[in-house]
């Protein structure tokens, strides 16, 4: 499964760590990430407020399902973004 992690903090390096650990897991994005991020997924500079760039993406990449750490998409509708274009969130 391919999973697309929104986030940069501490919350999302957590997220990516534990999510690499999973055999079900084919290719983790990160978007942004931090440097911690990239040993566990792929780093992707798309902000985490650019919904429509990261919903583009995760069709392009077959996301799977798309994990939102951060608040601000999170009240700007980024899961309903994600699940009006047929992706899990």
């Amino acid at each position: 499964m391919n999973v697309l992690l929104v986030g940069s903090g501490g919350r999302e390096h957590a997220i990516a760590w534990k999510l690499s650990q999973s055999k079900k897991m084919d290719k983790l994005y990160i978007a942004p990430g931090n440097p911690g991020t990239s040993e566990h997924g792929e780093n992707v500079d798309i902000g985490v407020n650019e919904i429509d760039k990261l919903v583009a993406f995760a069709k392009e990449k077959d996301i799977a399902l798309a994990i939102i750490g951060p608040e601000d998409p999170l009240a700007a509708g980024a899961v309903d973004k994600f699940e009006a274009a047929g992706i899990k969130a």
